[in-house]
């Protein structure tokens, strides 16, 4: 007997935290669907592909810092980009006739790409002999830096209420709620169900003795992290003098191609600086580091958490961004990590945290990490079909050391 099929769309932009998390739903939900991906955005070379889930690359689109949409292909403009992704998605929508459509994010981001994703619903919605079951998924924090964020709430509301029958919060509640950073004037009809982050299990933190004498600085996909970069190259002989600690680079795969040429310079020419492109495992590559210096994407915060690597995190905060500055406060309070403004880079605080966190050990935290299971539980419920055989009872959420 075919299994049911799930229709999964993902759009990443600035950095691989959306694209990450989807790729981690998507191989939990394979458990109990035929998933395919629709991909939006750059799909990095060596990323690894869950078995038994199909990738759909659409012409890659991004935006600039401006918001304004570019396209990430030479081969394809902005509008031919738009014309082929709304082809490719409707055409996969036809092809698959999924019985759920899960969508990252929209309606409460990604209003650029209407475009293709109100096609995308009222297509779904007009599918005979049965709709799919239409489904958000959603991260912690939203962004509240919008020029005008009562308008945006207000409409995502009103989409929410028309097109989707539940929103899927990837956050356990106890740290934040949609509540918190959506306050629309029409409240939701729709439910909202919370999964817990999604994260891979914990690990057992390694001792301090244990760890490799370096600090490790990481971006995420790298984007955006130049002057995360440069700081910590600017900093880093400073770093070893006083605390006897080298520096590794992670600059990501997404990073411009002239910073990545700078900082392989600036490497050669200092025996306690290396840089790297990319890792297998970044927890893991935290997990025997003495210190971890990132921003605070939602990924990134998890890997932090599973480590139990002391670390400061610098949240990119350029034009209306806000969620990981408030993501990262939250975690500060409960002792997970300590928070340097980007205002502050360049000033002197951001080695001087580093050099007090050396030696010491982040506070336990109490979350709920199993976020991809839940979430393939709960629309495996949603959908009216039994567990899959293969799948694990969720647990309590447990102390993370």
């Amino acid at each position: 007997m075919s299994r049911p099929r799930l229709l999964l769309y993902c759009q990443h932009s600035l950095g691989l935290g959306h694209l990450a998390r989807s790729l981690a739903v998507a191989e939990a939900l394979s458990a109990s669907f035929t998933v395919t991906l629709l991909n939006g955005g750059r799909f990095p070379i060596g990323t690894r592909l869950p078995r038994d889930v199909r990738i759909v690359n659409l012409p890659p689109l991004g935006h600039d810092d401006d918001y304004q949409l570019v396209s990430l292909d030479p081969e394809w403009s902005v509008a031919e980009a738009q014309a082929e992704r709304r082809r490719r998605i409707l055409a996969v929508l036809e092809l698959k006739s999924p019985q759920v459509l899960l969508i990252e994010l929209y309606p409460f981001g990604r209003k650029k790409f209407e475009f293709e994703l109100l096609p995308l619903l009222e297509a779904a919605r007009a599918q005979r002999p049965s709709r799919p079951l239409v489904l958000c998924s959603l991260r912690d924090i939203l962004v509240r830096g919008r020029r005008d964020q009562a308008g945006h709430d207000e409409r995502a509301s009103q989409r929410a209420n028309t097109f989707f029958d539940a929103l899927l919060v990837h956050s356990d509640p106890a740290f934040a709620r949609l509540e918190d950073t959506f306050t629309p004037r029409t409240p939701l009809r729709v439910p909202v169900l919370y999964t817990g982050f999604v994260a891979p299990r914990a690990m057992e933190p390694l001792p301090s003795e244990q760890r490799l004498p370096r600090l490790l600085v990481s971006a995420g996909g790298g984007m955006v992290g130049e002057p995360l970069f440069r700081e910590a190259v600017s900093q880093h002989a400073a770093l070893a003098e006083r605390t006897g600690l080298s520096t590794t680079v992670v600059a990501g795969p997404f990073l411009p191609e002239p910073a990545w040429q700078w900082l392989q310079r600036a490497a050669a020419g200092s025996p306690q600086l290396s840089v790297v492109r990319r890792v297998e495992d970044l927890c893991a590559e935290m997990a025997c580091s003495a210190l971890s210096l990132s921003q605070a994407g939602y990924n990134t915060t998890m890997d932090i958490i599973r480590a139990g690597t002391p670390s400061v995190v610098v949240p990119y905060s350029a034009g209306r961004e806000d969620e990981q500055s408030s993501r990262a406060h939250r975690l500060e309070s409960l002792g997970a990590m300590r928070v340097v403004p980007t205002r502050d880079l360049g000033t002197g605080r951001l080695i001087d945290e580093l050099v007090v966190l050396t030696g010491s050990r982040p506070s336990p935290v109490r979350l709920d990490l199993d976020g991809a299971r839940a979430t393939a539980r709960v629309i495996t419920g949603l959908a009216g079909l039994p567990p899959a055989e293969n799948s694990l009872p969720l647990t309590n959420p447990g102390v993370v050391r």
